[in-house]
């Protein structure tokens, strides 16, 4: 993919228009009847912001404005469709038109490139992948039923269909995640105080990327990743043998619904108590029967009843009931699971504008 350079017909030379301003008449909000409107229509941006990710429009995009037709040539498409596609997206701030016709980037726009270190572009086509527009449609189902349509949908379970019939998916959902755990790595890092704890294990941690960021950050510290077999085989290289932090990490294979083979001063469970209540409860369960009296743990989760990130954690409860019948919390629900669980619960904290930790001692 070529991205479009600065030409003497593209440097910046005309204001740009505020393509995201409410009513340009009045300055005030949309009536309650356009805004319904919109909000019916609202598959066409999620299929728009799919479309941009898709064909590298941001990438393509550098930090001179473009016009529709240099951005075209660069990403291999027709200019008068490209330029409709941008327009749509410009309505929502993501991507600015200005007055000569070009383009320009805006905050939103840049997180769909896949060299920002707060790109979001893989999440994007996680939330709008096919199978997406196949279960939506059946929200009311799930609604009346309280269960998962995907196997109906599909005549399988949503991981089984991922990993044997939909393959581009499954990596898709990998990068998404991947991208996901870096990003916030730094926060937990940064939140949890870990004096007086020497060793540490990340429950469920995926490919390791907070516990590899909690050790880079406390040198003595010793750390424990444990998850499913085909995930801890792909954890982070820095956790592997030969690996910069090897030498400081036990890798464990195992479920945690199953056992919690771990003796540690902390343990972290970081975005998966998602699942269906019985599984919840087990993970839980199995925490407080392998930790020691006085044992940290710490459950970081989004929640649905947390107001920054609330339009974006109340569709993800919606989606996760629709592949695998399961559901983000509530912090009344959460802190519920907890002390259920015989933990007891101290502070909660946000981690950053989606998540929020828990801080729970094993009495």
């Amino acid at each position: 993919m070529t991205t479009v350079s600065p030409t003497p017909e593209t440097t910046p030379v005309t204001p740009t228009l505020s393509s995201s301003a409410p009513a340009p008449a009045t300055g005030q909000s949309p009536p309650p009847s356009m805004r319904l409107r919109e909000l019916a229509f609202g598959a066409a941006c999620a299929a728009a912001v799919r479309a941009a990710a898709r064909l590298g429009v941001a990438d393509a995009l550098g930090d001179a404005p473009a016009s529709a037709e240099e951005l075209a040539r660069a990403v291999g498409t027709e200019p008068v469709p490209l330029r409709r596609l941008l327009r749509a997206l410009c309505c929502y701030g993501i991507f600015d038109e200005r007055a000569d016709g070009t383009f320009v980037h805006t905050e939103m726009s840049r997180l769909l490139r896949e060299d920002d270190p707060n790109s979001l572009r893989y999440i994007s086509l996680w939330c709008t992948e096919p199978w997406t527009w196949e279960v939506w449609p059946r929200l009311e189902d799930a609604v009346r039923t309280g269960s998962s349509v995907f196997p109906e949908t599909f005549g399988k379970g949503f991981f089984d269909y991922l990993h044997e019939d939909a393959g581009e998916s499954a990596q898709v959902f990998n990068r998404a995640m991947t991208t996901s755990s870096m990003q916030s790595a730094r926060d937990v890092a940064e939140l949890l105080d870990l004096t007086g704890v020497s060793s540490v294990a990340d429950i469920g941690g995926g490919q390791g990327h907070v516990l590899a960021s909690l050790l880079e950050k406390h040198p003595t510290l010793r750390g424990t990743l444990m998850d499913l077999p085909g995930v801890v085989a792909r954890a982070d290289a820095r956790l592997r043998d030969e690996g910069a932090l090897a030498d400081r990490v036990r890798i464990v294979a195992g479920d945690c619904r199953e056992e919690i083979p771990v003796d540690v001063d902390l343990y972290i469970i970081k975005n998966i108590l998602e699942w269906d209540d019985e599984s919840t409860r087990r993970a839980l369960g199995n925490v407080v029967a392998a930790a020691r009296p006085g044992a940290r743990v710490v459950v970081i989760e989004n929640l649905v009843d947390d107001t920054p990130s609330m339009r974006f954690t109340t569709a993800m409860d919606l989606l996760l009931l629709l592949n695998v019948g399961g559901a983000k919390h509530t912090r009344e629900s959460l802190l519920g699971r907890v002390s259920e669980a015989g933990l007891r619960v101290g502070e909660v904290r946000p981690v950053n504008a989606y998540l929020h930790a828990f801080e729970c001692l094993v009495p």
